[in-house]
Order: structure tokens, then C-alpha cells, then sequence
């Protein structure tokens, strides 16, 4: 994209006070209060569209890369160049769409300039720009919706987050394609963080055919314009996982063949926002062999009413004495109120008894014995995930990166020595849903 002031942009002598003057001074008015708003001269190339004769383009970058933004800009600039463009706007649902693609901090009314900003209509689903172009939300959970409808242009966002129960995702893009015939070059912008799911699996084997180009980028290209406290927060939550590929460099993790989970399914048990009240709430602990500071993994599980086990807390850590983790567990079960504390004893019963009991002398102990290795046990429990019995309420990156590294046939290809956070979850689920039925773990109460 080329813009009328290039060749004064292109003088690299100047530095940046000098030019923005100069270039002020070649504006008029109503150029210079739009100046804040001219995209070409604000984005990073990878930010603007690419060229050659594309039919989609993926921006699949990590968070805070300035992907809405980017797609958001795009919108804005086939709605100026075309007075009978009908873009569909389509996101996981319509209350999404309205609050990141319309009316988010980059989304189509924040970036347009005071006088020329679109109207968007709420009750119709609709954004309306001055000059006549049309935009209209739709959600993914509702793929029907886009059967008959006719578009020439596409913003799907975050379809790494796209329902896929009953293909929800796939039908919504199959239908947006072939509602995608008005105009003689109906294109799609794609905006999404990388998640293996079969629709972004899809698109990624297309690009050999030249129709799909991918971006790729990562939340580091844009600190710039990020708060310090969020990068904190993000180096905090995934630090050095492999979900820290995905989720903060961009890359689409691929799964290990045989694996017992993979990131696809656990994209699909992700659950947000109210849930049924808890039945059951167990902390499950995996200590560490010995006392030389190996990871103990503890988790925190509920059993809803609903009769869906969710994943609530990874309370793990690494390096600690017996005392430290047996406080962990201690403070755990209490914060989350736990009935029930499950902890493996196959590795010195008495001292995982003791050491805990001394953490808190009331803590509501059961002591189990594994008669198989942690890999046998994972299988049932793996299982549970694929008939949709359990719930992660939240990301829980070192956790599910143990997860997706239990292979079938009792391969660990993982990180780390041992998955102590994932032989955790399956004694906390193996309590909540598998109970006395399962034969797999021998168990008796203290």
C-alpha cells in the first residue's frame, strides 16, 4: 500500500520530529486532525495486507500482536474503496464479535476518525459506513445463519476459538465460502492466535495453492504498544511451556502421534464464564520420589452438579522441600474448600502421611497406592475427556503440556523428567468420576 506522503516518509535523515513537522505542513485541516488515523503510516508491514492475488490471509500471530487492529484497518479499507462492499464480521459468538470487531479498543469505531466513524445498528447485527458499505456480524455457534447470505468480503476472528462441537466451525466457514460471490474479488482476512484445531489445520495445508498467505508474528513484535504488567503477566502464566510457543510466539504446535490428549481436544474442553455449583472438591497431589526438590504436582478439581468434573487450579511446584509442598496442598484444600485431599503413596506412604499432617493436622487425607504405572492410569481418564465429562476452567499451560505428551503404549515424550502435574489431575478425576469402579488404583483411608 502506497500513501500521498511516501517519499517524504522514505527520507530516513530525518528524524522524527523534523518529519512529522514537515509533514503537517503539507497537510490541510482536516488532513492533519485524520493524521492519527492513517493506518499506513502507524502499522508494521506485517500488519498490512499482503500482496498478490490472495483469497485469504491468516494473520496467526501470538496475543497483543495487534491482530484486531490489523483486521479491523482492513475492514475500514475495503469499506472506503468500495460503496457496495457487504463484509461479514464472524466470531465465536455475536456478543463477541460486537465486543472486540465493533466496539473494542481496535475495533471498527475506535479506528475510524471523529466525523467518519460507520453507525452500527445492534439490533440488526450491522455497521453501516458513510458512503454505503455494510458490514454484518455473525456467530460461529450458528453456522445456519450464514446459508443464503451473499458477501464480498470476510473478517472471521479467532477461529482457533470457533465452537467445534457438532463442526460448528467447519459448517460456518463452508457456508461463509459459498455465501462469498458478490463482487469481482471477494477476499477473506483472517485474524487468530494458533491453536491446532481442524479448521486452522485446514487453512495452514491450503497455503501450498497460493489462495491462503499466512502472517505469522508474535507478542514481542508489538511491546511497543503493550503494558508492561501484561507482558509480566503472560511471562508469569506460560513461562518457558511449550503453550508459551503458541499462545506468546505464534507457532501452531503440532501433536505428538499416540498422544492420550492433544491441544485440539483441550481447546474444545475450555470453558469460560458461570459454571454449576460444585458437588465435590478434591486437591490431588503426586509427590516428589524424594527430598531433593523434585516437582510436586498438585491439582484442584470439583465435581459440579451438573455431573462435570472441571479442572480448577494447578497449585504445582518445583524445587520445594516436603514442608513447602505439604503447605501448598494444606493452603490449596483450603482455599478451594476442599472435602477431600488425594495423595500417592507408592513412594514412602507414612513420610506423604506425616510430612502433610504436619502441614495441617486436619486436613481430610486419603492415601492412594497405584498398581500401574502413570501412564496405564491416564488412559481412563483421557477417555472421560473425549465423552465431554471434564471441563478446564482456564489455560493451564505446563499442566496440558504434560497432558499432551502421555503417549499410548506408556511412552512419556513430555517435558520434564516425570508428568507429576498430569498423574495429579488423574488422581483428582480418577476420584471424582471414576471412584471404587475403577480397579486401576488400589486405595485406603487414613
Amino acid at each position: 500500500m502506497s500513501g500521498p506522503y511516501d517519499d517524504m516518509i522514505a527520507d530516513e535523515s530525518e528524524d522524527g520530529d523534523r518529519l512529522r513537522y514537515k509533514l503537517s505542513e503539507a497537510m490541510d485541516r482536516d488532513e492533519r486532525n485524520g493524521f492519527d488515523y492513517l493506518w499506513d503510516y502507524q502499522a508494521r508491514p506485517e500488519q498490512l495486507p499482503p500482496p498478490g492475488d490472495w483469497r485469504i490471509w491468516m494473520i496467526m500471530a501470538g496475543r497483543g500482536f495487534g491482530k484486531t487492529r490489523a483486521g479491523a484497518e482492513w475492514v475500514r479499507m475495503i469499506a472506503d474503496a468500495n460503496p457496495d462492499a457487504r463484509i461479514a464480521l464472524v466470531s465465536s459468538s455475536l456478543a463477541e464479535a460486537r465486543a472486540v470487531m465493533v466496539e473494542g479498543e481496535s475495533g471498527l469505531l475506535a479506528i475510524c476518525r471523529p466525523g467518519h466513524k460507520p453507525t452500527f445498528e445492534p439490533s440488526l447485527h450491522r455497521v453501516r459506513f458513510t458512503n454505503g458499505a455494510q458490514a454484518q456480524l455473525f456467530s460461529a455457534a450458528e453456522p445456519e445463519t450464514l446459508r443464503g447470505p451473499q458477501h464480498s468480503h470476510a473478517w472471521c476472528d479467532e477461529i482457533g476459538k470457533w465452537p467445534l462441537a457438532h463442526e460448528r466451525a467447519t459448517r460456518c466457514w463452508d457456508n461463509l465460502l459459498l455465501g462469498l460471490r458478490l463482487g469481482s474479488d471477494p477476499r477473506i482476512a483472517v485474524t487468530t492466535t494458533p491453536r491446532a484445531v481442524p479448521l486452522v489445520r485446514r487453512l495452514v495445508a491450503q497455503t501450498g495453492s497460493g489462495e491462503v498467505v499466512i502472517t505469522r508474528g508474535s507478542t514481542l513484535d508489538n511491546t511497543e504498544h503493550l503494558a508492561e504488567r501484561f507482558m509480566e503477566a503472560i511471562a508469569s502464566e506460560f513461562g518457558d511451556t511449550q503453550l508459551a510457543r503458541q499462545e506468546i510466539g505464534g507457532e501452531l504446535l503440532e501433536d505428538i502421534e499416540g498422544a492420550l490428549w492433544t491441544r485440539s481436544l483441550l481447546e474444545q474442553v475450555r470453558e469460560h464464564g458461570p459454571v454449576a455449583a460444585h458437588a465435590r472438591v478434591v486437591v490431588a497431589v503426586d509427590p516428589p520420589a524424594g527430598t531433593g526438590g523434585d516437582e510436586c504436582g498438585i491439582i484442584v478439581a470439583a465435581l459440579g452438579h451438573d455431573g462435570i468434573a472441571r479442572v480448577l487450579a494447578d497449585c504445582s511446584v518445583s524445587g520445594a522441600t516436603p514442608a513447602d509442598w505439604a503447605r501448598n496442598v494444606a493452603n490449596a484444600a483450603q482455599e478451594w474448600e476442599a472435602d477431600r485431599v488425594v495423595a500417592e503413596a507408592n513412594q514412602g506412604g507414612v513420610m506423604v502421611e506425616s510430612v502433610l499432617r504436619a502441614a495441617e493436622q486436619t486436613l481430610p487425607l486419603k492415601l492412594v497406592h497405584a498398581s500401574r504405572g502413570k501412564i496405564a492410569r491416564a488412559e481412563p481418564v483421557a477417555a472421560l475427556y473425549a465423552a465431554g465429562r471434564v471441563r478446564h476452567l482456564g489455560v493451564f499451560a505446563r499442566l496440558e503440556d504434560q497432558l499432551c505428551g502421555l503417549l499410548v503404549g506408556g511412552t512419556y515424550a513430555g517435558p520434564g523428567r516425570s508428568p507429576d502435574r498430569a498423574d495429579a489431575l488423574v488422581w483428582a478425576l480418577t476420584e471424582l468420576l471414576l471412584g471404587r469402579r475403577t480397579a486401576t488404583p488400589s486405595v485406603r483411608q487414613i
